[in-house]
């Protein structure tokens, strides 16, 4: 039986490369038992497609493109306002 540092470094792992066979049915045990192990796994998922999101929107170049220009326009006046610099 996988102890929770095993199963959060095979959750980890499996991110960089296939799990073997025993690997895999260790970790599914281990996580059809602990509810904080399976909240691990949802919580680095989340980061992994947030991260992925952010490296496409930079790469792509689209920044913001889902505000409206309104949107951005308060945004960028009220940056200005706390840093003291009115534009």
């Amino acid at each position: 039986m996988l102890t929770c540092k095993d199963a959060s470094h095979l959750i980890s792992e499996r991110q960089e490369r296939p799990l073997g066979f025993r690997e895999r049915w260790g970790l599914r045990v281990h996580l059809w038992i602990c509810a904080n192990c399976r909240q691990f796994e949802r919580q680095l998922d989340l980061m992994r497609k947030a991260l992925s999101e952010l490296g496409r929107r930079a790469r792509t170049g689209v920044q913001g493109a889902d505000l409206t220009p309104e949107a951005r326009e308060r945004i960028r006046k009220a940056l200005a306002e706390r840093s003291g610099h009115k534009h």
